[in-house]
């Protein structure tokens, strides 16, 4: 068991400082105290983080964080702390470690005992959730699908059950694939896709899955995606197991993989794709 108390102990820390998603107000005055009060900053993009840094006065050392050397990267923030330095992580925007670098060097840091000391700020998913309309807790946040179109679907079918409201990341230029997914594996759900959040172009799109894939093509910028879950109204709806019981007693009875794809389609008001992509995820 590892019991920290962040601020009653004479222990290195590492801050996870959140930097912000658009707008540069954002960036608490808690934040620009710790970066300036650390020894070094970890950052995901020095010359981004350098920029930032630069617009608040901040002189601190910076170092490189990124998804290619967080293996070395948590070996070198050890050292300094155990050197009896304190080092703040950012990343490019937002929170560190939510779809950004630094997972590792949380886990390693808290294994070896220092302190790690969350800040509070920005945070793109939790903007576009409490904004959008939908149910805001429970919540799932996924964070990016894949972008294979097979591992995408089979990634989905994992959560279309979940009662809970979805939130996904999605860059500009798969957002079409991802909603046509999302549509196909969830059905024409309730979402709201939030772009550019806390910038100028700041704007939300509240409607069905089919709704926003409508326009998707005028779209760009930054963009979150929030789904609602699995409403009461579908529990109706047969649940996977059961489909492809039927699928294979079909199987069984003689008919072929194809037929017996078919007739359960029929049966249980689901399209042929479906059922066949429950069938291959069953067989991988």
């Amino acid at each position: 068991m590892n019991r920290q108390k962040s601020f009653e102990n004479e222990q290195s820390t590492l801050y996870l400082v959140p930097t912000p998603i658009g707008n540069l107000s954002e960036m608490s005055p808690r934040a620009v105290e710790v970066l300036n009060s650390v020894d070094v900053i970890a950052c995901e993009d020095t010359r981004t983080s350098g920029t930032l840094l630069k617009h608040f006065d901040i002189h601190a050392k910076l170092i490189a964080c990124h998804n290619f050397n967080e293996e070395n990267s948590a070996k070198g923030i050890l050292s300094l702390l155990e050197e009896g330095k304190n080092v703040a992580l950012i990343s490019d925007a937002g929170y560190p470690l939510i779809n950004d670098p630094g997972q590792r060097v949380v886990s390693d840091v808290t294994e070896h005992g220092f302190n790690v000391v969350p800040v509070s700020g920005p945070s793109a998913f939790l903007n576009a959730l409490v904004a959008s309309g939908l149910v805001a807790q429970p919540f799932l946040f996924v964070g990016f699908l894949p972008q294979g179109n097979g591992d995408r679907k089979k990634k989905l079918m994992e959560y279309r059950d979940y009662p809970m409201t979805m939130i996904f990341y999605e860059a500009p230029h798969r957002i079409d694939r991802m909603l046509r997914t999302c549509l196909e594996v969830l059905g024409d759900r309730k979402c709201t896709l939030a772009r550019e959040l806390t910038k100028k172009h700041e704007e939300f799109i509240r409607g069905t899955i089919s709704e926003v894939l409508s326009i998707v093509d005028e779209i760009r910028g930054e963009m979150v995606i929030v789904v609602e879950g699995k409403q009461e109204s579908e529990q109706d709806r047969p649940q996977q197991e059961d489909i492809l019981s039927m699928v294979n007693a079909r199987i069984q009875e003689g008919m072929s993989t194809k037929d017996a794809i078919r007739s359960v389609a029929q049966a249980a008001g689901l399209s042929k794709n479906e059922v066949y992509d429950l069938v291959v995820s069953q067989k991988q």
